[in-house]
């Protein structure tokens, strides 16, 4: 095999190049938008464990040159009472840590990168439909005209993927969480947090996460319950309406969470929160899905970039060692699916306790400082522990006996 198309220039897309191109595979990224514009006002996590899969790949550094380090969690409950703290990458980390960066800048130093190692990424090419030629190898059409054929197909297109319908019409739908993550951004807080620290707010009806940058900038986001709205209706909502609606949502709570809301100027973006805890196939002849279009957790572990990570890299090692797409997809799906379904299912359970009842308030207040020593002692270690050998040769026994 010596060609793979891509669709999708996002992070899973852009990694799987850079991944395969490792593996001397050549693989062109198919993407939808004209430009490299992406979520230009959300921010994210990357994990240790998604830093240490680009590290395999030797794609970490420019990861590292355009964020900053976060260390610890700090827990907060409504009342203002401190819950304890956690570190951010669990005990068998001794390594990169986990970083925080917009979304678009890690898209972009991504896709930079790839692109300085030889990576072809066409722009404006949305995908129509794909098809498997009477010789075996793959062909896509898209919406300009154009066509491209491979010996696979990787649909790294997200959550909505088209790939992951072409591969099964019966492909559950993504479920829409309840919740919108609304981010922003202010230089004039009373009382910022501390550096190389998140502070995490349980409110009363919301969920609350807030860091300061090495600039002295707050960077806070809000995993806010609300009704599904459209794409349109959502970028419709203004800066001013967010924060009304936030500072509502916050009013009754003794934490810092309301004043740096109202701090906040016309930064304020939101997007809806999906979730696909388990996609039943991933693959068929020559096409695959990979991140999102597999598997997307809610934003509530911060593990969505670190797991489509972790998927390219797996994948294009599948592919180097074993001799047909089939076998490769098959190993690929049997090292990853246990661990995104768990990691997806652990997300979707915290995006449903954003708000608890009273009772649930004070039990939580109680336990919560108890798990929190637990999770000192490495209960997280299956999580951010999670490596990558990119010497280590893949088989099916091993795919199997890994699984």
């Amino acid at each position: 095999m010596t060609t793979a198309l891509i669709i999708g220039g996002g992070i899973a897309g852009t990694v799987t190049a850079m991944a395969l191109r490792k593996a001397g595979i050549d693989a062109v990224v198919y993407e939808t938008y004209p430009t490299d514009a992406i979520d230009a006002g959300a921010f994210l996590v990357v994990a240790a464990n998604g830093l240490e899969a680009l590290r395999t790949i030797d794609a970490h550094e420019p990861v590292l040159k355009n964020s900053f380090p976060v260390g610890r969690v700090d827990f907060i409950s409504n009342t203002g009472k401190r819950l304890g703290n956690r570190p951010m990458s669990g005990s068998q980390d001794g390594g990169l840590g986990s970083v925080t960066l917009k979304r678009a800048t890690l898209a972009r130093v991504l896709r930079e990168e790839a692109v300085r190692r030889g990576v072809r990424v066409e722009h404006g090419k949305r995908l129509l439909a794909a098809h498997t030629s009477p010789d075996g190898r793959i062909v896509g059409s898209f919406a300009d005209g154009g066509r491209a054929v491979g010996d696979v197909l990787i649909g790294a297109d997200g959550i909505h993927s088209l790939v992951r319908r072409t591969i099964d019409a019966g492909a559950p739908r993504p479920r829409y969480t309840g919740q919108h993550t609304v981010c922003g951004y202010t230089r004039d807080a009373n009382s910022p947090p501390d550096p190389g620290a998140y502070t995490m707010i349980f409110g009363k009806q919301a969920f609350f996460g807030c860091t300061t940058a090495p600039d002295g900038e707050v960077w806070w986001f809000c995993n806010a319950p609300a009704e599904e709205m459209s794409k349109a209706d959502l970028a419709a909502v203004t800066s001013e309406q967010w924060r009304e609606r936030l500072l509502t949502l916050f009013a009754e709570d003794n934490t810092p969470a309301a004043d740096l809301v109202r701090a906040t100027g016309d930064t304020i973006v939101a997007t809806a929160a999906y979730d696909l805890v388990s996609t039943p196939t991933w693959s068929e002849e020559a096409m695959v899905i990979v991140g999102d279009a597999a598997h997307a957790c809610a934003p509530n572990a911060a593990q969505g970039a670190s797991m489509a990570i972790e998927d390219g890299v797996v994948l294009a090692k599948c592919l180097r060692d074993l001799r047909t797409p089939q076998s490769a997809f098959a190993a690929y799906e049997a090292l990853r699916r246990e661990r995104v379904e768990k990691v997806a299912a652990a997300s979707a359970g915290m995006a449903r306790r954003t708000a608890p009842g009273p009772v649930a308030r004070a039990l939580r207040d109680v336990t919560m400082p108890r798990k929190l020593d637990r999770a000192g002692n490495g209960s997280s270690d299956w999580l951010t522990g999670y490596r990558i050998d990119w010497d280590e040769r893949i088989d099916a026994q091993t795919a199997r006996r890994r699984h």
